[in-house]
């Protein structure tokens, strides 16, 4: 059974680029008559925003997009991580490490990790350490459902870490535990986490855990070639206009819907969405000056 997920973080609202993602990953799921959940992905404290989960569980509703089952909060899964990670540890496939960004980039000349605390080994009184991965400079290859062939290779696939130095948890590892548990099958999201897929695929392998289908849509770009993103200042999506948002952003995913479903309410328009969704038309590229 098909089984997606919108995973947003809750460091602001949704944006428009947001909307993209979750409409296409709810799209594609309920296509193929499968399940769509939610995931708040609230790792990171010093980032998040008060009441920013509330909002996006909000604004999700007012556009109709639906959810299947509880929503998953990250925060209340630590001792998920910690197992995986001793999973890991009893595998000899995470070390300490205590390299600082300046330290890497002094050493390597950029900012993919050099390999030093594998070969020089911290110790767990060398300070403030993080747990990495070791990616032994493996390559490894994929295909994307939207992206087509993929293929990451030493040093941009480096030892990546799965737990801080500040003993917050990593993406990767959260991810990649929580859509196994999840029973997560498909995953459809922006552009900008396509190298990330490379090192979900890997710590999926490591843990022997069911793989994914990835697709990638492409990047949202403001007026200044810079990701649609909260970090960037993109306004809060709007409730004002619903039914002629989502129609916007199903043109923008190559999709054909009827002019006429600009005069029906947003349920109607989501359900000719479904019967009528078609990945093969979603562009590698949204056309220029789209989000100005």
């Amino acid at each position: 059974m098909y089984i997606g997920r919108f995973a947003p973080s809750p460091t602001g609202e949704l944006h428009f680029g947001s909307l993209l993602a979750a409409l296409a990953s709810y799209l594609d799921a309920k296509s193929h008559q499968g399940l769509w959940l939610l995931r708040i992905d609230d790792l990171d404290p010093p980032r998040e925003i008060p009441g920013a989960s509330s909002k996006i569980i909000a604004k999700l509703e007012s556009f109709g997009l639906e959810w299947d089952r509880e929503i998953v909060y990250q925060s209340q899964r630590y001792q998920d991580y910690q197992q995986a990670l001793d999973q890991l540890c009893a595998l000899d496939l995470i070390y300490p490490c205590n390299c600082s960004r300046k330290s890497i980039r002094t050493r390597s000349g950029h900012s993919y990790y050099d390999g030093h605390c594998l070969r020089h080994k911290a110790t767990h009184s060398s300070g403030r350490y993080c747990w990495r991965f070791n990616t032994k400079q493996q390559s490894i290859s994929w295909t994307d459902g939207i992206q087509g062939e993929q293929s990451v290779h030493y040093p941009q696939l480096s030892d990546f870490i799965l737990k801080r130095s500040d003993h917050l948890w990593a993406y990767q590892l959260a991810v990649a535990v929580d859509d196994q548990q999840m029973g997560i099958t498909d995953i459809v999201r922006g552009n900008d986490l396509l190298d990330e897929s490379a090192k979900q695929l890997t710590l999926i392998a490591a843990l022997q855990l069911s793989p994914i289908n990835y697709k990638h849509i492409p990047l949202a770009l403001n007026p200044l070639g810079q990701k649609l993103s909260k970090q960037n200042l993109a306004p809060a999506l709007s409730t004002q206009q619903i039914t002629s948002t989502l129609f916007r952003a199903l043109c923008l995913l190559g999709q054909t819907p009827d002019k006429v479903l600009l005069q029906a309410d947003k349920s109607e328009l989501l359900k000719q969405a479904i019967l009528n969704w078609n990945v093969k038309r979603i562009p590698l590229k949204y056309p220029d000056n789209s989000f100005s």
